[in-house]
């Protein structure tokens, strides 16, 4: 079945133009035309087209933008994520650019280059999948969890799949990701699987408690054991009884308390600090780190053997910018969430707040954006969340380098195609492109494109 071409309106008082427009579009696009607002607008409303070229100057007054711009409130009020992308002159430039303020997608300059225009329409028709992807998964968002993870990715397909298959072991566990990743959720969620839920999880930060103290929490200790002990004190192992422990940050285990786990985790066995009665434990031990442990282990800062006892089952947890079909998932998640607690129901996310939370690199992955949407729906003055809420303006605004690159990437490949065809005559490369030869030497300095030394017989 032939796959259904998106539709293209397109909007110009300029019959060549409309027809130069058609020849160059009409084999990718399902075209529809216009001459005016009315006709325009009208079409709009019935074809609900993809994207939308629209002139800025439209009878009956086509030496203003005047119609233009009426033209395209009218679309954004019955679509308001459509996306219309402004043909403007070089006297309309101030005029695209206030319609890129009052919504348009972006503009091209007249005279349209084809190739240009076409690379942006592709772009364009991403974001539009995006969209819709998103729409799909925020109406799908409440099935798309495991315990109390999101995700509808591959990756943590895998990880919910490994989960449920350890789950049911008393296995020790070794959890693996960067910062943010969501280890602890991850253990919380092997916990909560296992025979051992009813029991308590008992999470410790091994790198967040000084080392002096890192042993009396883990072991407990007894009365009078140093300074301050006046009474017994059990420590976490012995809160984790019949349940699971949780040793985040293990690579920051002190040596000395390397070896005293290494003992626990072979015979359930330990004895507090100051103490000589040995206590038999039944807990499962889950651990989590964003070190490498083989290079720790190659550096002599963890043991080997500990490391093999930590981590008979290992799993991994990507990070967020390995997962990007989850990206709005847990977008509106924590939308939703923060909405309802800040008291401020039905907020949304604007497309440029998509296309930006799309973009961003997420070093500080699903932590990081939590924390974004979170600040973003306390901070925002209106229900829709934009990118320089989410304080993502840059990389919401990466549109405009990113079509000065492509369009120098298109110049590139068609100088130099021109260039091997012709064997480096530029007279010949230049005719073929539709310039002339002093503006394809310009083109080849503006490029970089290396002279061969060959111009000086082209010019014979």
């Amino acid at each position: 079945m032939t796959p259904t071409k998106p539709t293209l309106l397109i909007v110009d008082d300029d019959e060549e133009i409309r027809t130069q427009l058609k020849w160059a579009l009409e084999s990718e696009y399902d075209l529809v035309i216009a001459a005016d607002r009315e006709q325009a607008v009208n079409l709009f409303r019935e074809r609900r087209p993809a994207m939308t070229l629209l002139d800025l100057g439209l009878p009956p007054q086509p030496n203003e933008c005047k119609e233009g711009l009426a033209a395209l409130d009218e679309i954004l009020v019955i679509d308001p994520a459509a996306k219309v992308v402004i043909l403007s002159g070089q006297s309309e430039r101030g005029n695209a650019i206030q319609a890129i303020g009052a919504g348009a997608y972006d503009f091209l300059p007249k005279p349209i280059e084809p190739e240009i225009l076409k690379l942006l329409l592709r772009r364009c028709i991403n974001v539009v999948q995006l969209e819709r992807e998103y729409r799909e998964l925020e109406r799908r968002a409440p099935v798309q969890g495991f315990e109390k993870m999101l995700g509808a990715s591959t990756k943590m397909e895998q990880v919910f799949a490994s989960i449920k298959k350890v789950a049911s072991t008393n296995a020790p566990v070794l959890l693996l990701g960067e910062s943010g990743t969501g280890k602890e959720l991850a253990a919380l969620a092997i916990h909560e699987r296992s025979p051992r839920s009813k029991g308590p999880f008992v999470p410790i930060n091994c790198s967040g408690i000084p080392e002096n103290l890192l042993e009396s929490e883990l072991f407990g200790h007894e009365k009078g054991a140093f300074t301050g002990a006046h009474v017994q004190r059990n420590g976490l192992i012995e809160s984790a009884a019949n349940g699971t422990l949780f040793l985040d940050e293990i690579g920051d285990l002190p040596p000395s308390l390397q070896v005293k786990l290494l003992r626990f985790l072979q015979e359930q066995r330990f004895q507090r600090v100051g103490g000589r009665q040995e206590i038999k434990i039944d807990t499962r031990v889950i651990a989590a780190t964003n070190a490498d442990l083989k290079q720790a282990i190659a550096e002599g800062r963890f043991r080997e053997d500990l490391y093999f006892r930590l981590a008979v089952v290992v799993i991994k947890l990507p990070p967020l910018r390995e997962r990007e079909d989850d990206v709005a998932l847990l977008a509106q998640d924590f939308l939703n969430r923060y909405a309802a607690q800040n008291g401020r129901r039905k907020m949304t996310l604007s497309p440029d707040a998509m296309r930006a939370l799309y973009r961003h690199q997420w070093t500080g992955n699903v932590r990081e954006l939590q924390n974004r949407v979170k600040r973003a729906v306390i901070m925002a003055d209106a229900r829709k969340i934009t990118a320089a809420d989410l304080e993502l303006e840059e990389a919401a605004g990466q549109t405009r380098a990113t079509l000065r690159d492509a369009r120098e990437a298109v110049e590139r490949e068609m100088v130099e195609s021109s260039l091997r065809r012709n064997r480096g005559k530029i007279a010949a490369a230049a005719t073929e492109l539709g310039i002339s030869r002093p503006t394809f030497y310009e083109l080849m300095d503006k490029l970089g494109i290396r002279r061969t030394g060959q111009e000086a017989g082209d010019l014979n």
